[in-house]
């Protein structure tokens, strides 16, 4: 085994939870699984399959992965971030054990390039493949951006290089599933968006092309410079149209025009609504505070309030 501990987050992910852990025996010496009170057989089959399950409450992705690297016992040098439902593959274990152990005190951070499996189908087109993700970190020099969705792992005091072998996010669940995950994805992108316009809370703003992958960054810098400052319409239309026609989108078929339409346009358009939403709620609101609390009540969410 690797000099690796990894660090995988769960909520009732009893269908992923084996599949996931199976799949990095090869190469990691230390597993923590930090579970949010799972009400399924998820702790009992992480347990059994020998990871260290920890258990803290679930406020967003970020404050909870900060959580596990602040009270997991991780002590192996480089450490890597798993989701439950994301699998590497023989390839990609195949090129971890070559490469790590041979990476000089230059290397900080490791980029691995993600593909999405979606009702049984690789998506290759419309921008979805390859991902470029920082998940694997020297201990000490990585951290979580401290956001409310978006997170990304960002790295200092040395390179990154990319492993090409495969990793892949592969939910097993269905649909009902999936928009509802989106539905609470949107509600957490609104709460940053108009953090963004009114400044309710600190933002980490240290994602950069030094800290993380060029492709994560550039991302950032689109949304946020560009695309959330676009009429509400024009962004979640124009954002599938791109994908979808000029991104060959329409090359992963029919499984594909359902990926792409709710994961390009629909999340996309209910982002937005929420954020139109949430700016009514803060419509006679005076100060930052003030709004702050409003979007609280409005998103059933813990606002960190800014100290002015």
């Amino acid at each position: 085994m690797l000099d690796l501990s990894v660090v995988i987050l769960t909520h009732n992910e009893e269908r992923h939870i084996l599949r996931c852990l199976e799949a990095i025996r090869p190469i990691a010496r230390e597993v923590f699984v930090i579970d949010s009170f799972s009400t399924d057989r998820t702790v009992e089959l992480a347990n059994s399959a020998g990871a260290v399950v920890l258990k803290n409450k679930f406020v967003n992705y970020a404050k909870q992965f900060e959580w596990g690297l602040a009270n997991a016992p991780i002590t192996a040098s480089w450490v890597m971030r798993l989701d439950a439902d994301e699998v590497i593959e023989p390839d990609l274990i195949a090129e971890i054990e070559t490469k790590l152990p041979t990476l000089g005190a230059d290397v900080a951070g490791v980029n691995l390039a993600r593909k999405h499996i979606f009702m049984g189908r690789w998506v290759r087109h419309g921008g979805r493949y390859p991902l470029i993700l920082l998940r694997i970190w020297r201990r000490g020099q990585g951290r979580i951006e401290q956001r409310w969705m978006d997170e990304h792992m960002i790295v200092w005091g040395g390179r990154i290089v990319t492993f090409q072998g495969g990793f892949a996010d592969h939910n097993l669940n269905d649909l009902t599933f999936f928009t509802d995950k989106h539905n609470k994805y949107a509600t957490r992108e609104a709460i940053d968006i108009l953090n963004q316009k009114y400044g309710l809370f600190a933002r980490d703003e240290d994602l950069s092309m030094e800290s993380a992958s060029f492709q994560a960054s550039m991302k950032r810098f689109v949304k946020e410079r560009i695309y959330n400052r676009l009429p509400f319409w024009v962004g979640p239309l124009g954002y599938f149209v791109y994908r979808y026609i000029f991104q060959l989108g329409f090359l992963d078929g029919r499984s594909g025009l359902i990926y792409h339409f709710l994961q390009g346009y629909w999340y996309r358009f209910l982002v937005n609504a929420k954020v139109v939403e949430y700016e009514f709620a803060l419509r006679e609101c005076q100060t930052t505070r003030e709004r702050a609390e409003a979007l609280e009540r409005a998103t059933g969410h813990k606002i960190a309030l800014a100290s002015t």
